[in-house]
């Protein structure tokens, strides 16, 4: 369970005893961030507020409406006010501590109608930003049809959108958003002030995305109804407010901040780590990708879609081995691999298509346990409703109580549920490496979709694929940027499979640099975002004990990188490796590396070309 550090402090707020149309301001606890709020009188319109950041709006016109079918009348009856001071410790994460710091107001709304329907509001102020939450209450069930909750924006601001979860980021006026946009989505109103808005703690509720109104703002709008018995709880509407893309990145622990704390008692068996795809379906294949993965730091194989047949067919079975013809010829025998694989601390994670899964996980699952597999990659999971909202996070905890680790692909994007069942690693809700982008595209990637939190972005290495993209050390510094505690490596790549002379598209060859990817943890104790651009550039550093791992990206245009080492610590000295792209090198990769003596004074100043990365290591002397 997690650990909490710090303090709590409620006391009333008053506002005139069953009055509406009052304006009351809520600050955050460090006075930067000002929400002011008017209560209204009928249950689907009943908040309204602006939103500030110091002396600049950031939201002209907010406007929470619900449709629920009627028109009922609501008295504002009680108002009561919580300081939250506190921070908690992650069972892993980008950071090992998070702070919370918020104000909140809780806002209780009554009927004297037949219905009784009552309506609760929470509203919290943090440092990095707004949210808010609604609870509806009523005897027998409840149902409501949409929210197209507004956020009025200042206008001419920018948006990068896309309507799916893996579709292609564009940069967009608000008022020329046609489709739904995904969140979060991030909005530039100022070069020096950027909005993220998103829902966090969706678990048993339909997936709200973002539409335009037309007039340069924007509407919430549901994937179809959410019905309750008695109460019906909205995840939060977050608005996340930072001075630039990087400051935004920063905080992203907002969200998490916005679910419920882990209520698992046990997580030590959750395990995370780097993971090889085993592509042959053999198990020779699979013998050779456990002793590379040994070799290589890598903590799990995957064996991948085929492995129990056809995975489109609604008769395959996911509890036998039956091999997809059009993918291996086998032989695989997976108990004597998963064998193998303990034998080498390597473990075995099994993908399931959503088609299996929706029939037979209650079976699968003891079953997998008892082969000693560690973990499940979902596929294809239907995602959107009500119900299969709610059927996925039901999933993940059955995982739990079998001590599976989880990866869900394809359109889920997280909202924070790892914190409360940490057995959720990652998950895909990404345009990664399998869609092949180009570096600036993941650059934007890392500004709008990883907001959301952790992504499975597929990191390719020594396929042709990777010099569409950019360069390989661009994908060097990828898998310290894009955070995954699951991480897959060498996606499309694989261990060789005969002792030629001639290496053979994504064999994987012991270059230098593997080093790189061998020492690279997938989970941090600390984490810097320290510049970037929409999609320009970016660079991060994370540290893990007493290392540091730096990536930087950067788009279309060469540049310089400084890189000023203050986050080290004083007085100590460093060696630093850096790995950067040089095309006068005849390799295979054209990857130089260099090391240098460092300390927290030092610059570095690395010359960064089109699309290219830069990735560097640095350790204690």
């Amino acid at each position: 369970m997690e650990k909490l550090i710090g303090c709590f402090i409620a006391c009333c707020f008053f506002f005139a005893e069953k009055s509406s149309g009052q304006i009351k301001t809520l600050k955050s606890p460090d006075g930067s961030i000002a929400l002011k709020l008017q209560t209204g009188n009928s249950v689907d319109e009943p908040l309204a507020y602006q939103l500030f950041c110091g002396d600049k709006s950031v939201i002209n016109a907010g406007k929470l409406k619900l449709n629920t079918g009627n028109t009922l009348k609501l008295q504002l009856q009680k108002a009561h006010l919580t300081k939250v001071r506190s921070q908690w410790k992650t069972v892993y994460g980008e950071r090992k501590f998070i702070p919370e710091n918020y104000n909140q107001l809780k806002l209780l709304f009554d009927s004297d109608e037949d219905s009784r329907l009552r309506l609760t509001l929470l509203l919290r102020v943090y440092n990095e930003g707004f949210a808010y939450q609604y609870t509806l209450h009523q005897k027998g069930e409840i149902v409501l049809k949409n929210e197209s909750s507004a956020f009025g924006l200042p206008d001419n601001a920018t948006a990068w959108v896309s309507s799916t979860a893996q579709g292609i980021l564009t940069e967009k006026k608000i008022r020329d958003i046609k489709d739904v946009a995904e969140r979060p989505l991030t909005i530039r109103l100022t070069d020096s002030l950027y909005l993220a808005l998103g829902e966090a703690g969706l678990v048993d509720f339909a997936r709200m995305k973002f539409t335009s109104d037309n007039a340069g703002g924007l509407l919430t709008k549901l994937d179809g109804e959410t019905k309750a018995l008695k109460e019906l709880r909205s995840p939060w509407r977050y608005v996340l407010v930072g001075n630039s893309p990087a400051d935004l990145l920063q905080k992203n622990y907002l969200l998490l901040n916005l679910n419920v704390p882990n209520q698992m008692e046990d997580t030590k068996w959750i395990q995370p780590g780097k993971v090889l795809r085993e592509v042959t379906l053999t198990t020779t294949g699979a013998y050779r990708t456990i002793d590379f993965a040994a070799a290589h730091n890598i903590r799990y194989i995957l064996f991948d879609a085929g492995w129990y047949g056809r995975e489109d067919h609604d008769t395959s079975d996911a509890s036998r081995v039956s091999l997809d013809p059009l993918r291996s010829k086998g032989p695989l025998d997976l108990h004597d691999v998963i064998r193998y694989g303990n034998a080498k601390g390597v473990g075995v994670i099994l993908y399931v298509n959503r088609r299996a899964l929706e029939k037979q996980l209650d079976s699968l699952l003891p079953l997998y346990r008892s082969w000693g597999v560690k973990g499940l990659k979902f596929g294809f999971v239907q995602v959107g409703s009500q119900r299969w909202t709610s059927w996925l996070h039901e999933a993940i905890r059955k995982c739990a109580q079998y001590h599976m680790i989880v990866d869900v692909h394809d359109e889920y994007r997280p909202t924070g549920y790892s914190r409360t069942y940490p057995n959720l690693l990652t998950q895909e809700g990404i345009r990664g490496d399998e869609e092949s982008p180009f570096t600036e595209h993941s650059i934007t990637s890392l500004f709008t979709r990883m907001i959301a939190g952790a992504a499975d972005n597929t990191n390719c290495y020594f396929t042709s694929r990777v010099d569409k993209m950019g360069s390989h050390t661009a994908q060097m510094a990828k898998a310290v940027c894009i955070y995954s505690p699951l991480q897959f490596l060498y996606w499309y790549d694989h261990p060789k499979f005969e002792t030629t002379t001639g290496a053979k598209d994504g064999e994987i060859l012991e270059v230098p640099e593997l080093n790189w990817y061998t020492t690279l943890p997938t989970t941090w104790d600390e984490t810097r975002v320290l510049d970037g651009d929409m999609q320009d550039f970016a660079t991060i550093a994370r540290k893990k004990g007493s290392q540091w791992f730096v990536g930087s990206l950067n788009g279309t245009k060469p540049r310089v990188v400084q890189l000023p080492l203050q986050f080290l610590d004083k007085g100590k000295k460093y060696v630093a490796t850096i790995y950067s792209h040089d095309t006068s090198l005849q390799t295979a990769t054209h990857v130089r590396i260099k090391t240098m003596n460092v300390d927290a004074g030092s610059t570095l100043r690395l010359p960064i070309g089109s699309r290219d990365g830069i990735a560097v290591h640095i350790m204690p002397e």
